[in-house]
């Protein structure tokens, strides 16, 4: 294997959306970099095996289920049929247009580009062993961590992306199981699980704590619960599996519940959905100063600086919440304070989206936080049983929620369920970080008719004097 050596100010290892929005801000700012990741164009997980294959999915299963319902309204289709070869190449194709326009982006920036696996050799050298089968030996001042997450795994299941899948397998699309079980009632399990059920799967899902999304606000998922209630064809709670046995091309599953009940069904296919944990192991920072928790991830400061003082990290290897829009944000601040700039990583809030149907989102506190931290608050829920907007959508299944101070009136935090959630969620981030109060809300003039109402009048319910709900103070 030959070997060549390179200089260079900054590198940064991974190439997901943490790594790359450091690599390219940095270059920005004027600082040599070198980007090391072993795919072929910029985009990491989230591209290719994450957020923007499973929202392409999503949104195929978004227009069938409107399909399904739209004879409420007078109209009907015939029933659709599914080509997954095209679909899946349609999928593809998006994720190809995306990564290899992050491939262009790169070389305009002028950043040296290596496609290979990097491993610290000290904290100042990594050797990179190519897709040409050769090495590289880089030498820099500066490197940045951002070798994001993996599916985590159930002890005892064993995952082989033939019958029993992860995430990643799942997004393959190989085919369209008779029957699907889903293991884990999180974010992923059931935007994957609503992806199949659309295409035809009979979809069950278990989960072992005794809510779906544990550590979501449930007033928001009661909302979300109740609508794949009618789509699924379970959703076990308290039940976790204890055994999984390939029998005739079937998978035996065997569940206990919290009665110590013993069920037993049979599947085609499991996709284990339990969560992620962070990639720190296999790159040689045993060879650094860098150190890491009992959790996997690597510990770090306010300015993402790890124990190494020429070493940074950001993104789902670097701790909670492991979501794509975070470590983006970690990664231009700690391109800045490479540079020289004096900034830290200090967001007031930060929105997390479930792109299921309805959707889900959140940002700031919840209401079970603002109750353990003692706040003296009030909680105001506007339903979208009284939105216009909602009910000319055929969706009146929605909630926005906030949370105020009672003295100051600040939005310490909002949560919403309902179609198009993702996209409101932004101005409770805004709100939250400009220190707004609900009366700043109550009075801004929002567009008629929308769902952006909803957060209108939500600040006007802490009056009670929302125009759409009689007497709704402290409700």
């Amino acid at each position: 294997m030959s070997e060549r050596k390179i200089t260079t100010q900054l590198v940064v290892i991974g190439a997901g959306p943490g790594g790359y929005p450091a690599a390219f801000h940095a270059a920005d700012l004027g600082i040599e970099v070198t980007l090391i990741d072993y795919r072929k164009y910029p985009g990491g997980v989230c591209n290719y095996e994450g957020c923007i294959p499973s929202k392409a999915l999503l949104h195929v299963s978004k227009l069938i289920d409107e399909a399904d319902n739209a004879s409420a309204l007078g109209i009907t289709y015939n029933k659709p049929v599914i080509d997954i070869n095209s679909l899946r190449a349609w999928k593809d194709g998006v994720v190809n247009k995306l990564t290899a326009g992050l491939g262009q982006l790169s070389k305009f920036r002028k950043i040296n580009y290596i496609q290979g696996r990097a491993e610290f050799t000290d904290s100042s050298s990594l050797s990179v062993s190519t897709a040409e089968d050769k090495e590289i030996r880089v030498n820099f001042s500066k490197a940045v961590i951002a070798t994001g997450s993996s599916p985590a795994s159930v002890p005892g299941i064993e995952v082989d992306n033939n019958k029993i899948l992860d995430s990643t397998g799942a997004l393959e699309i190989e085919e369209i199981p008779n029957k699907l079980l889903v293991i884990g009632g999180g974010y992923i399990g059931l935007e994957l699980g609503a992806v199949y059920q659309a295409l035809g799967s009979q979809v069950s899902v278990v989960e072992m704590m005794d809510s779906l999304m544990a550590g979501v606000d449930q007033d928001l998922v009661r909302v979300l619960k109740k609508r794949l209630t009618n789509k699924f064809e379970s959703i076990m709670l308290n039940t976790r599996v204890v055994n999984i046995e390939n029998k005739k091309g079937k998978l035996k599953a065997q569940f206990k519940t919290k009665k110590d009940e013993i069920i037993e069904d049979v599947f085609d296919k499991v996709l284990v959905s339990v969560g992620r944990k962070p990639n720190s192991e296999n790159f040689g920072i045993e060879n650094t100063k860098v150190t890491v928790n009992k959790r996997g991830f690597i510990e770090i400061n306010d300015q993402r600086n790890t124990s190494d003082p020429n070493i940074y990290a950001i993104g789902d290897v670097a701790g909670d919440p492991m979501l794509a829009h975070k470590a983006t944000y970690e990664g231009k601040i700690v391109a800045e304070i490479i540079a020289g700039k004096n900034v830290l990583y200090d967001p007031n809030a930060i929105p997390a989206v479930v792109f299921t149907d309805p959707e889900i989102a959140w940002c700031g506190i919840t209401e079970d936080e603002a109750k353990e931290q003692g706040l003296d608050y009030t909680s105001t829920r506007f339903n979208w049983a009284a939105s216009g907007r909602a009910t000319t959508l055929d969706r009146n299944d929605g909630l926005t929620k906030l949370i105020i101070d009672n003295k100051t009136e600040r939005i310490l935090g909002m949560g919403i369920v309902g179609t198009g959630a993702g996209e409101m969620i932004a101005e409770g981030v805004l709100a939250i970080e400009m220190g707004a109060t609900a009366t700043d809300l109550k009075l801004t003039i929002h567009p008629h008719p929308t769902l952006t109402e909803t957060v209108m009048e939500a600040a006007e319910m802490f009056f009670g004097s929302s125009t759409h709900i009689y007497k709704t103070k402290n409700n």
